[in-house]
């Protein structure tokens, strides 16, 4: 295990060290250059896994200030963000939900009311994703850590189990329904997942403001649609074996009636859900912003005692996520601040410009979305990629404001594509309910329909938005 993670490095640092010694580019600054070869550096130990990404990105950092290639100010700029503290606070507030028991409510609820068949359970597990992503940023936390542990429950009391190799029966649905939910939920909302307002800092530099509103009012019908369709998509392509499931109907209600009436600290946490989603979709009428607003419902829970700062202490993901976060944002602007962003699109720009100007967009869409397969983080890759991207595109003509918005929206849901390339990939994979063929099967289709949804439904929908 030693020896496999310090080849990791070892050839993380290959890598690294290669970018370095090669002969600087054309029109490129020399700190720009080792920037790059810093990046790419950070870049391989993430994808390779050598080691957890916090440590990964600060070991970055860390490289760019002894090098002298970023100042001490430069590199920990990105801890100052008010997105990497939006996503911070939203983690929090999560923790509220889970802690409450409110989350599993909401999930067994729909479950409840929607069980009758195996297609119903879908769309409750469907609706599930739908509530909880506007409030639970971690995509590992919502859907594999509320979601499946319910439709684990669901599969095993139906006898489909991995042990007694009846998956088929439910257990592969529901799991495949719930993977892809968490990456259309993920696109809809900002603060579904922690690229997705990565994505909105980095389009700053193109003087495009993205705001949760505008984010989520222009996700809402192709996601919708995407949702619609999605259970109904999966019946098709991977069909369980039972389809009537009144049982599921009683487990869930019975699950209900345990918990008993909602406590108080659930009605509190109910109550700042709420306020939250108000302050967040009428932000810019109010003049308040999306950190702002986090940051109050955050102070409400603990001084309401919903939530304990012992407890935010303990949630590392959230602190691992703060790290790299908080550092990739970092690097990314230092990249662009140097010029090789720029430098880079002006590379794509070439390969692309003797095209029609639309073939030449849907093809940059497309790079951009299949080269996730490559990436074993959808973060890492909007690190990389997001920008350079967008600059070609506006370069090419495209409406910026649509165009900074489905890349992000691609940067979701491209995480269906893979067992690797998502939060909560590898816990539902690793549930074994599905074998590696039929996820990357259904992976490829699903999320290609989700594409082509998101493209056509959408340009239609945002089209009208703007003509009004």
């Amino acid at each position: 295990m030693i020896d496999s993670r310090m080849r990791r490095i070892a050839l993380s640092v290959a890598f690294g060290l290669l970018i370095w010694s090669l002969p600087v580019p054309l029109g490129v600054d020399l700190k720009a250059w080792q920037l790059f070869a810093i990046f790419v550096f950070t870049l391989a130990l993430v994808i390779s896994n050598a080691l957890p990404m916090g440590a990964s990105t600060l070991l970055g950092l860390t490289f760019a200030v002894v090098t002298s290639t970023l100042t001490f100010q430069m590199a920990f700029a990105g801890y100052a963000n008010e997105v990497v503290w939006l996503v911070l606070t939203a983690f929090f507030i999560s923790q509220g939900f889970i802690l409450t028991g409110l989350a599993q409510r909401v999930a067994y609820l729909f479950m409840a009311l929607l069980g009758k068949k195996s297609i119903g359970l879908g769309y409750g597990v469907v609706l599930s994703e739908l509530v909880l992503a506007p409030v639970i940023p971690s995509v590992t936390a919502r859907s594999g850590a509320i979601v499946y542990p319910i439709v684990k429950s669901l599969a095993l009391n139906f006898h489909s189990s991995v042990e007694e190799k009846t998956t088929k029966k439910l257990g592969s649905y529901l799991v495949l329904v719930a993977f892809h939910a968490a990456a259309i939920t993920s696109a809809m909302f900002l603060t579904a997942m922690a690229a997705n307002p990565m994505a909105a800092n980095l389009a700053k530099h193109t003087h495009v403001e993205i705001t949760w509103g505008n984010w989520a009012l222009f996700a809402i019908v192709p996601g919708l649609v995407c949702l619609l369709l999605l259970p109904m998509l999966i019946f098709f392509l991977s069909p369980p074996e039972i389809k009537n499931t009144p049982d599921a109907l009683v487990i869930a209600s019975s699950k209900l009636k345990e918990m008993g009436p909602m406590s108080k600290h659930e009605w509190l946490m109910l109550f700042t859900f709420v306020g939250l989603l108000f302050l967040w979709i009428f932000g810019s009428v109010l003049q308040i912003k999306a950190v702002t607003a986090a940051l109050l419902g955050l102070a409400f829970l603990m001084l309401t005692g919903v939530v304990q700062w012992k407890d935010l202490l303990s949630l590392t993901s959230a602190w691992d996520t703060f790290i790299w976060f908080g550092a990739f944002i970092a690097m990314a602007e230092g990249l662009n601040q140097l010029g090789i962003t720029k430098w880079f699109g002006m590379r794509v720009a070439e390969g692309v410009g003797d095209m029609p100007r639309t073939l030449s967009l849907i093809i940059l869409l497309l790079i951009y979305f299949y080269v996730h397969y490559f990436f074993a983080s959808s973060t890492a890759q909007v690190g990389a990629l997001y920008l350079p991207f967008l600059l070609v595109a506006l370069n090419l003509g495209a409406p910026a404001l649509i165009t900074a918005l489905l890349f992000g929206y691609a940067s979701s849901l491209f995480g269906g594509l893979t067992h690797y390339g998502f939060g909560s990939a590898p816990i539902l994979f690793g549930s074994g309910f599905v074998s590696f063929q039929e996820w990357w099967r259904i992976g490829f289709i699903v999320s290609t329909v989700n594409l082509v949804i998101w493209v056509l439904v959408g340009l239609l929908w945002w089209s009208w938005l703007l003509a009004l």
